[in-house]
């Protein structure tokens, strides 16, 4: 991966950079600079103190981290497979999971879990996010698809950038949305005063959300549940695209979500709804995952 550095970046030490670029404990970035695995403008940086300049293109090739810093198999982490055969697994992430080893985050993430049911991924795809083609958020719930084989992995990236991976959601937001059915369609890109958090910022990524009101409720307080379905798939896009219009996911703190009168463990969010087409048979398989009972309990407590 590569990217240009933000401004809200620049002047920062490499290794705080590579981190937060590529999702990495702050030790692996260490370590990946120091074996020659990231590049400056184009040429290898081995010194993780160096400062950064607003503009300047850092990529990063993660193959380069040893064997020890990748992830290891975790049979203690619960891996819920709705569905697998040889080339691919569908899994219903469990709230408070996080996909992969990241920042503050070394182990205990699917991923680990990941390699004890499926120990083959190992060398499919990213290294430090074997098997990975699309993630969600640690707070969200529901479907992924897992690849298998590299083959698999290629095909499923491939259609994901076509936008032929169809991926729904349900979310419960403050408020209700003036129009029913909406699209937002606006650029998501760092946060310019908090780097760790994203947002709507003129030069970011293309990122378009589709959304329908379903229920509406009024007690405790104004809210909805809406059916997002995404075009794009950025980083945290969801939550941000529906703060950005004013109506944050319930229990969201990050995005303004966090209020009193409604109780939720969690940012009410679950990826109900994954179709593609199988990378080998060819044919469009369809998966559905019922709300967990945390939101159901919170969608009982709004009423109607």
């Amino acid at each position: 991966m590569q990217e240009p550095i933000p401004a809200v970046l620049g002047n920062e030490r490499l290794d705080r950079v590579v981190a937060l670029l590529a999702d990495l404990p702050r030790s692996a970035s260490a370590e990946l600079i120091e074996r020659g695995g990231v590049t400056v403008d184009g040429t290898v940086v081995v010194h993780g103190k160096r400062r950064i300049r607003e503009g300047q293109v850092v990529a990063v090739d993660v193959s380069c981290l040893p064997g020890p810093l990748r992830p290891a198999a975790d049979p203690s982490v619960p891996v819920d497979v709705v569905w697998q055969d040889a080339d691919v697994a569908v899994v219903d992430k469990q709230a408070g999971t996080v996909v992969h080893p990241g920042a503050g985050n070394p182990d205990g993430t699917l991923v680990n879990g990941l390699l004890a049911r499926f120990p083959g991924i190992a060398d499919v795809g990213d290294p430090m996010r074997p098997g990975i083609v699309h993630r969600l958020d640690a707070g969200t719930t529901g479907l992924m698809v897992v690849a298998r084989t590299q083959a698999s992995h290629d095909s499923l990236v491939a259609a994901l950038s076509r936008r032929e991976v169809e991926r729904r959601y349900w979310a419960l937001v403050w408020g209700v949305p003036a129009v029913a059915q909406g699209v937002i369609d606006a650029p998501i890109g760092r946060d310019q005063r908090e780097p760790t958090r994203m947002a709507v910022v003129a030069g970011g990524r293309e990122a378009r959300t589709r959304y329908e009101v379903v229920r509406r409720f009024a007690d405790p307080h104004p809210c909805a549940l809406l059916e997002c379905r995404l075009e794009t798939g950025r980083t945290h896009q969801i939550r941000v695209h529906l703060s950005s219009i004013g109506h944050p996911v319930v229990g969201d703190a990050v995005y303004g979500g966090s209020r009193g009168g409604i109780a939720a463990p969690r940012p009410m969010l679950h990826a109900h709804l994954l179709a593609f087409v199988h990378p080998v048979s060819g044919e469009t398989v369809r998966f559905e995952s019922p709300l967990p009972a945390d939101m159901a309990a919170v969608l009982d407590a709004c009423g109607e």
